[in-house]
C-alpha cells in the first residue's frame, strides 16, 4: 500500500507558527521530490515549494519565501514542512505530494497525494 499522511495542522492565532508533517508508508520518501501545496475555499490548488532529491528546496509561490522551510526526517520515513509568521491568508487545507524525478509547482505531475490537513490563521 502507497499512502502519504500529512498532521500537525489547526487554529492559530497571526504571527504563530505550525510544522505540518508528511509520512510516508509503502515507499522510500527519499527517492522522490515531495511538494507542498494548499487550496483555500473557491480557489484553485496552489503549488508552494518543493524538496528535490538533492535535497534543495524550490520555491513556487513568493507569499510564503522566507517563512516556509522543508526538511527530510529520513529514519522515519516523515517529511516536514516549518509555518513561520502565519496570517489569515495562509488559511488552508495542506497536502504533500510526490513524483519523480523533479520538482514542480504544478499538481498534475503528482501521483501520490495525502489527505490534507486544515490550516486556519484566525484571531
Amino acid at each position: 500500500q502507497v499512502q502519504l499522511v500529512e498532521s500537525g495542522g489547526g487554529l492559530v492565532q497571526p504571527g504563530g507558527s505550525l510544522r505540518l508533517s508528511c509520512a510516508a508508508s509503502g515507499f522510500i520518501l527519499d527517492d522522490y521530490a515531495i511538494g507542498w501545496f494548499r487550496q483555500a475555499p473557491g480557489k484553485e490548488r496552489e503549488g508552494l515549494l518543493c524538496i528535490n532529491l538533492r535535497g534543495t528546496t524550490i520555491y513556487y509561490a513568493d507569499s510564503v519565501k522566507g517563512r516556509f522551510t522543508i526538511s527530510r526526517d529520513n529514519a522515519k520515513n516523515t517529511l516536514l514542512l516549518q509555518m513561520n509568521s502565519l496570517n489569515p491568508e495562509d488559511t488552508a487545507v495542506y497536502y504533500c505530494a510526490a513524483k519523480r524525478p523533479y520538482c514542480s509547482g504544478l499538481p498534475k505531475g503528482f501521483g501520490y497525494w495525502g489527505q490534507g490537513t486544515q490550516v486556519t490563521v484566525s484571531s
